[in-house]
C-alpha cells in the first residue's frame, strides 16, 4: 500500500490499524535542538481521543505516548523520531457479523476491490484512528513553529449541520476554543450545536458540518509555485483527512459573487513600515506563496458514516441486506477533529519552512 507518508523535508511515516496493536509515526527531518516531552504530544492527542464527551464515540483509549527514539534528555537529535501508542480498547467482535458485508460509505468495497483483502474490523487502516500518529507529529511542527517562528494555529468548529457562528476570526482563542465539548468558541452557537448532535445522537444518526482554520503570524515566502503551491498542499492535507469533503482557502467560494475591484487585496504600509494589505481575500497566500497575512481556511466534515439506523446494502456475494451497526462511533466527528486540522496545518507549513530555508 503505497500513501503513507507524507512531506519533503519534515517528513512522516504513519502506521498501524483501528484493531491492531498500535498506532505509529515516524518523522524523518526534525530540526535537532527543540525541547520536547510526552507532555507536550500528549495534550494534542487527549483533545482527539474517544471517550471525552457524551457527544464522542465511548471507545475509551487513553492514546499514552511512547517516545522510542529520537530524542534525548528531553531535546530532539536530528533523527527519526518513532512515538507510538497501544490500542487498549479494541472490540474486535463487534466487526464479526461485517465481514461479507460493504458498509454504506465505508471503504469497505474499495478497499477490497483494490487489494483483494480488507481488514473489516473497525475499518482497518481506513479508520480515522490513523490521525493519533498525525497529531502525535504534528504536536511537535506546531511547537516549534509557535517558540521559534511566533506562528499560531488554531482551528474550531464554525458550523454543525445548519447552524453557524460569525464570530470574529481574528479575535478567537485557544481557551475560548476548548470552553466548551464542541470546540465552538462562541458559547451560545455552542450550546444549540451541542442540542443538535445531542438529537442526531438519540435518534441513531450523524451530522458533519464546517472547521476554520487561522494559522497567524506565517512569515512571508512559504510555498513552491506552480504544483507545490502553499494553498495546494494544504488543500492535499485537509482532503487526506477521513470525512473531509471540501476545502476552500480565503474567500473560497463565496469569492465568486465579487468584482474584481471588490476582490483584489490592495497594498499598504503599516504603522511600522511594512508592506501589508487591506484586505484578505486571498487568506493569506498569494501565487502559492505565503504574503504575510494571517492564512484562514474552511473544511467540510460529512457526517460519519457509521450510524445505527437500519440500512440497505450488499454483501460480498452480491446479495441485499439489511444492516444494522450496533458499534461505537461519533455523532459528529468534528470536535475532535479540531486537533488533526491543526495537526496537519502545523505539518504543511512545518515543511515549506524547512523547505524555504534550503535556499538561504
Amino acid at each position: 500500500m503505497a500513501g503513507n507518508s507524507f512531506g519533503q523535508i519534515f517528513k512522516l511515516t504513519t502506521c498501524g490499524e483501528s484493531h491492531g496493536g498500535a498506532i505509529a509515526v515516524i518523522i524523518d527531518g526534525c530540526p535537532a535542538g527543540l525541547a520536547i516531552n510526552k507532555d507536550d504530544i500528549q495534550y494534542e492527542l487527549d483533545r482527539r481521543k474517544p471517550g471525552q464527551s457524551h457527544i464522542t464515540t465511548p471507545r475509551s483509549e487513553a492514546d499514552t505516548i511512547h517516545i522510542l527514539s529520537g530524542i534525548f534528555e528531553g531535546k530532539t537529535t536530528g533523527t527519526p523520531i518513532l512515538l507510538l501508542a497501544y490500542n487498549k480498547d479494541a472490540k474486535s467482535e463487534d466487526y464479526d457479523k461485517l465481514k461479507h458485508i460493504f458498509r454504506p460509505s465505508h471503504a469497505d468495497y474499495t478497499y477490497l476491490m483494490k487489494y483483494g483483502i480488507r481488514d473489516y474490523r473497525g475499518s482497518g487502516r481506513a479508520s480515522a484512528r490513523e490521525t493519533l500518529a498525525r497529531v502525535a507529529a504534528g504536536s511537535i511542527a506546531k511547537k516549534y513553529l509557535k517558540e521559534k517562528l511566533g506562528i499560531e494555529i488554531l482551528s474550531y468548529v464554525e458550523q454543525v449541520g445548519n447552524i453557524k457562528t460569525n464570530i470574529d476570526m481574528q479575535t478567537v482563542t485557544l481557551k475560548a476554543i476548548e470552553a466548551n465539548i464542541i470546540r465552538c468558541p462562541d458559547e451560545q452557537q455552542a450550546k444549540k450545536m451541542i442540542d443538535l448532535v445531542e438529537k442526531v445522537k438519540a435518534s441513531g444518526d450523524s451530522i458533519g458540518g464546517i472547521i476554520r482554520c487561522i494559522i497567524r503570524n506565517v512569515p512571508v515566502g512559504l510555498g513552491e509555485p506552480v504544483f507545490d503551491k502553499l494553498n495546494a498542499d494544504l488543500g492535499k492535507a485537509m482532503l487526506s483527512i477521513n470525512a473531509v469533503k471540501g476545502f476552500e482557502i480565503g474567500s473560497g467560494f463565496a469569492g465568486v459573487e465579487l468584482l474584481g475591484s471588490q476582490h483584489n487585496d490592495e497594498l499598504q504600509l503599516s504603522a511600522k513600515n511594512e508592506i501589508e494589505t487591506k484586505t484578505n481575500y486571498a487568506g493569506g497566500i498569494v501565487g502559492g506563496i505565503s504574503n504575510g497575512e494571517n492564512i484562514y481556511c474552511r473544511i467540510a466534515f460529512k457526517p460519519v458514516a457509521t450510524i445505527t439506523k437500519e440500512q440497505t446494502t450488499l454483501n460480498t456475494n452480491k446479495e441485499h441486506v439489511n444492516l444494522v451497526v450496533n458499534g461505537r462511533h461519533d455523532p459528529c466527528v468534528l470536535p475532535r477533529a479540531i486537533p488533526i486540522v491543526d495537526a496537519m496545518a502545523a505539518l504543511v507549513i512545518m515543511d515549506h519552512y524547512l523547505r524555504h530555508n534550503t535556499y538561504k
